[in-house]
């Protein structure tokens, strides 16, 4: 598919709605940087969103020529490869949620995993103490799934022939002008971490200088390797040339990746996480992934309270998320893992209403329950002694989300990253893309605190070919007669289960349209580090002192939570979307 002279004209193709019913929220902290009142974009037929405009342009071609919304997704993600390189990626992985017109819902797990030489102690020094590998250099690449993801998607779902795909990403990467968000991602000592290992960062640093706002960035070296993906499917990618460029990369530096590591790569389909709140039926993705179960388990005990009748913005509100979150995410830290290599977690149990009452039990209103009281509850459940209290390893933020509706009603939530900015900074020599630094996301050491202060749990040990656990969760609602809702989801790793079960709530419990509810103020809570944390200027002064008087240790956080993606669909099937202005993307739609 050659994309259009005018293809940047589609980014006009969008028309304003007013404002949802309003429910009890605003007005927001005074000090908040988003406008509340700002409209988003309307269209009657279909709605791409995405965190790139010109990813966003693209999915709306791939509709507009027949594509269904699966199609667009894998146009879409080609195309962040090339244009979002810190986030986008075909060195990366991912999850898909689909939910087409006609009911069918699935889930698309493309995590990456384990090398078949990795060991449980690989990131550990001869004293036992953790390393830094695990986060920047070869060691730290996890097998790459976006590609075989986008494969079996397309096989499954797609309608259109595979190589019109792929050809936007191709011509993109010919040539493409460079934007201020590009530039931004390579400050602060980026490209320096970058050229340690390729001079040229795969092309990203020409001559190993960051280009100027304005400049156009060819990328020829992942042109070639697109178009072997363009002909030859994931074969294109997992065999033949890329796959020796990708081991041969390993090999000079020291990483562990093999060719069986590639050609035994699979994508799973998997049933989504299904749970209800308030009438509404929420799909979202199951382990690899500990974003749906996390979230069913909150919302379970928050729809024992009623959310929507409290201040939004106010302590209680705050309070009561905090400490849903704290619960579910104990629960998530210890129990959730690769489900092939942990068969027994209990999920069934932790997205029940019955656990959710169990642990709503001494959630109290007037104080904050100190997380160190707070362990994983499903022993005490059954009436066993309970495990002590753990915590997983954060997930890295630089992770990419969109959300496409087509004109056949059919959705699709699409959450996918190389882990930390611009992954373990290896770009593969000859190839023209970096890699990721998923083993981080692995619990390298039991008894060591990691980066973020915080230890790991047993289930998510390294062990060889095994998916490490993820927070992304690209979920899909369906409304109380089962249709289609909202698409939504985020990037920013733990923070990601919390944005999006805030944009949720937005709409539900308070009325907000598709704008208001992205724009608004998040707080986040993960149970270990135990605090509130806030986006600068999200909460009024008086809120923060409210909270500290209940007995909660508040901060605000150096910058913002997510970069979250959302469609709404109103009465009569008109379709609105919001791109987060944190991350200025675009929605666009006809």
């Amino acid at each position: 598919m050659r994309l259009h002279p005018t293809l940047l004209s589609l980014l006009l193709i969008v028309a304003a709605c007013g404002r949802g019913q309003e429910g009890s929220f605003g007005p927001w902290a005074a000090g908040w940087r988003y406008d509340e009142d700002a409209e988003p974009t309307a269209a009657p037929t279909a709605m791409v969103v995405t965190t790139d405009s010109l990813a966003s342009a693209v999915g709306v071609e791939t509709l507009r020529r027949g594509g269904n919304a699966v199609d667009a997704a894998v146009a879409v993600s080609f195309t962040l490869a090339v244009v979002n390189p810190e986030a986008g990626n075909i060195g990366g992985g991912g999850f898909m949620v689909v939910r087409l017109a006609d009911g069918t819902a699935t889930s698309l797990d493309y995590r990456e995993k384990a090398p078949l030489a990795s060991n449980p102690d690989m990131f550990l020094d001869g004293e036992g103490r953790l390393t830094d590998r695990s986060v920047v250099g070869h060691l730290a690449v996890g097998v790459p799934g976006t590609v075989q993801g986008m494969w079996e998607a397309h096989l499954r779902f797609g309608a259109l022939p595979w190589p019109e795909l792929v050809e936007p990403a191709i011509e993109l990467a010919l040539g493409f002008v460079v934007r201020e968000r590009f530039l931004q991602s390579l400050s602060g000592g980026v490209r320096e971490e970058l050229t340690r290992f390729n001079p040229d960062a795969g092309g990203l640093l020409p001559g190993g200088r960051v280009p100027r706002l304005g400049d156009t960035l060819r990328l020829p070296d992942l042109a070639r390797t697109l178009e072997r993906i363009r002909d030859g499917g994931s074969d294109g990618f997992y065999r033949g040339e890329t796959a020796d460029l990708i081991v041969a990369e390993m090999r000079r530096g020291g990483g562990l990746m093999s060719h069986q590591d590639l050609a035994s790569y699979d994508a799973v389909w998997r049933d989504p996480i299904r749970f209800g709140y308030r009438g509404y039926t929420i799909l979202s993705m199951p382990p690899s992934s500990s974003g749906g179960a996390t979230m069913a388990e909150a919302a379970n005990i928050l729809e024992r309270h009623e959310v929507g009748a409290l201040p939004w913005g106010g302590a209680a509100r705050v309070h009561l998320f905090a400490e849903a979150w704290r619960r579910a995410f104990s629960d998530r830290n210890h129990y959730l893992a690769d489900p092939e290599f942990v068969v027994d977690q209990p999920l069934e149990i932790l997205v029940s209403d019955e656990y959710a009452a169990f642990r709503e039990a001494d959630l109290r209103t007037e104080r904050a329950t100190p997380s160190s009281e707070v362990g994983p509850g499903v022993e005490a459940f059954l009436g066993a002694s309970p495990p002590e209290v753990t915590a997983e390893r954060a997930e890295g933020e630089h992770t990419t989300h969109f959300s496409i509706v087509d004109p056949d009603g059919n959705a699709v939530a699409v959450t996918t990253t190389i882990n930390s900015l611009y992954g373990s900074k290896v770009s593969v020599a000859g190839a023209g893309f970096l890699l990721n630094n998923e083993m981080d996301d692995f619990a390298a050491s039991l008894d060591t605190p990691n980066q973020f202060g915080l230890l790991q749990g047993e289930n998510n040990r390294i062990e060889p070919g095994k998916r490490m656990l993820s927070a992304m969760s690209p979920t899909v609602v369906l409304d109380p007669d089962e249709r289609l809702f909202m698409v939504t989801g985020s990037p920013g790793g733990p923070t990601i289960i919390t944005t999006v079960w805030q944009t949720i709530s937005n709409v539900i419990d308070h009325g907000m349209d598709a704008s208001a509810a992205v724009r608004a103020p998040r707080v986040h809570h993960q149970h270990l580090p135990d605090r509130i944390e806030y986006e600068p200027g999200g909460l009024a002064d008086d809120v923060v002192e409210a909270l500290r008087a209940l007995g909660h240790t508040v901060r605000e956080r150096r910058g913002v939570s997510g970069d979250a993606q959302l469609i709404l669909v109103g009465a009569g099937g008109t379709l609105t979307g919001q791109s987060d202005p944190r991350g200025g993307g675009f929605a666009a739609g006809y």
